[in-house]
């Protein structure tokens, strides 16, 4: 196969920012690149022409690979900080190549970037490699999380190339190209506030607020600085609302993991909740559970504060003022926030979210329970919506069966038929309960346990079928599938010791 339609955007390249931003660099070649996974619908939407022909274009493996690049393009790694674990470090793009910035057919400009693709100048003491299997799993949890409606980062391919990394043993190792709307973080921001003057951080701003949210640049009065943190407040609300609403957690949350543009980025020890417990860590380093999922809507607030900070310079010139402007528009977002959360638990159970209010313990009651007793989130969910609607069994049976310690208790029976009843005497009736709940709760999630072993026949045993069929699935997670029952069955032994619960 052969790639054509490169057309890396020079108007807004971020190479216009001063140098310190970035470094120009090639990918270190790969010995036997081969594609192991490729996104066609992807690549399409992003303008590029796939070919048999040789004369079309450019070999896809070695394009995708990093060992050959198309004309005139010059790949550059990025700069940044970022606080990780509460701590400041100064980072950057350590195993990552930015290939292109692509205006795709919409004329949305996207960045196309490496990762796995060789040392940079931020690399410190790493190879500036990847193994194989993680980004395997960075193409299939993102594009689990594109399919379920929560903005994310993209993958466009998978390769395998050829060679071994090393980490606790022999790996192979990959490389993955990531499509995002900008690679832009909080930890940029950061970046430019620490070492860099301040007419760099306000050329940064004035960057990625053309680049994102060009509207507040009509306003001639408009304090350019506040007007962009309010936008990137407002898309980090939705965003991590909507983690809850999946019972996803992404477990490292760090100033360097969050987008600008509000999209999920940086899968590392990521994975969606089975059981339901709100301090569910998917990290083996957070012991103290600072990134658990109940802990996410908090750190988001929190890394809204470093962003704030960074920023602080360019909101006003008295530094007393620009903290008093600063907690005046982030101070609401906790509230901002359980509303937004209220809203949406009312729509999984099928409830007006307009009127929230009245439904705050019924949300609150159905929670308790599903901790009290480990009821699978997504599956909970799903009994729920067939209790509604008697024609459609929308949990397997199987699934059914797994679950039904939990679903056989009084405590849950009163609750159910208390709620029935609320639906019921709801002005827009049942059929409106069903489908807020039918566009608010997937059948399918990408199930951890069902991952690992998905990437461990892929990366060990260069069997890609398992992996595909999880892709196909979580590629439409809201239609019901006869025959893939495993796909909503929680693990027998809890995750095989992956996932953890905190008690702090």
């Amino acid at each position: 196969m052969y790639i054509s339609g490169w057309n890396s955007n020079k108007k807004k390249s971020y190479t216009q920012l001063p140098d310190s931003f970035y470094s120009f660099l090639k990918p270190q070649a790969v010995k036997e690149p081969g594609i192991v996974l490729f996104n066609k619908p992807l690549a399409e939407a992003l303008g590029l022409h796939l070919s048999e022909d040789a004369t079309q274009g450019v070999p896809a493996a070695e394009l995708l690979s990093g060992n050959t690049l198309p004309d005139g393009f010059r790949p550059f790694a990025q700069a940044y900080a970022g606080h990780q674990f509460g701590n400041f470090t100064m980072l950057g793009d350590g195993r990552a190549l930015m290939l292109a910035e692509q205006t795709d057919i919409d004329g949305s400009l996207k960045d196309l970037q490496f990762k796995g693709s060789g040392r940079t100048p931020y690399s410190r003491s790493g190879d500036g490699r990847a193994a194989l299997s993680s980004m395997l799993r960075e193409y299939v949890m993102s594009e689990g999380l594109h399919y379920l409606g929560i903005p994310a980062t993209r993958s466009l391919s998978v390769c395998d190339t050829g060679e071994p990394v090393y980490r606790q043993v022999p790996e192979r190792g990959g490389i993955l190209v990531r499509v995002a709307s900008s690679h832009i973080r909080t930890g940029t921001f950061e970046y430019a506030r620490a070492g860099l003057p301040e007419s760099s951080l306000e050329a940064l701003l004035m960057y990625a607020a053309e680049r994102h949210f060009p509207e507040i640049l009509k306003h001639d009065n408009e304090n350019i600085a506040l007007a962009f943190l309010q936008q990137v407040m407002d898309r980090q609300l939705s965003l991590i609302c909507e983690w809850m609403r999946v019972g996803f957690v992404h477990g490292v949350m760090n100033t360097d993991n969050m987008s600008i543009a509000g999209e999920t980025i940086d899968f590392g020890p990521c994975a969606f909740m089975n059981a339901y417990n709100p301090k569910t860590v998917f990290s083996g380093i957070d012991l103290k559970g600072r990134y658990a999922y109940v802990n996410q809507p908090p750190i988001a607030h929190w890394n809204l504060g470093c962003l704030a900070g960074a920023l602080m310079p360019l909101v006003d010139k008295d530094e007393k003022k620009a903290v008093e402007k600063l907690r005046d528009l982030l101070s609401p977002f906790p509230d901002q926030y359980k509303t937004a959360w209220k809203k949406m638990m009312c729509a999984k159970i099928g409830l007006n979210p307009s009127e929230f209010q009245k439904h705050e313990d019924m949300i609150n009651n159905l929670l308790e329970w599903m901790r009290d007793y480990e009821a699978d989130y997504t599956n909970t969910f799903l009994y729920l919506e067939s209790r509604l609607e008697q024609g459609r069994n929308v949990l397997s049976e199987k699934a059914l069966e797994a679950e039904k310690g939990c679903f056989d208790q009084r405590i849950v029976k009163e609750w159910i038929e208390k709620w029935k009843a609320t639906t019921e005497c709801q002005k827009d009736g049942v059929s409106s309960a069903i489908k807020r709940m039918q566009s608010s709760n997937p059948v399918y999630i990408p199930r951890n346990h069902l991952v690992e072993d998905a990437l461990k026949k892929a990366s060990q045993q260069q069997d890609t079928e398992a992996l595909e069929q999880l892709l196909n699935v979580v590629s439409d997670p809201y239609n019901y599938r006869p025959g893939l029952d495993v796909f909503q069955l929680p693990p027998a032994d809890g995750d095989a010791g992956y996932r953890t619960h905190c008690n702090t």
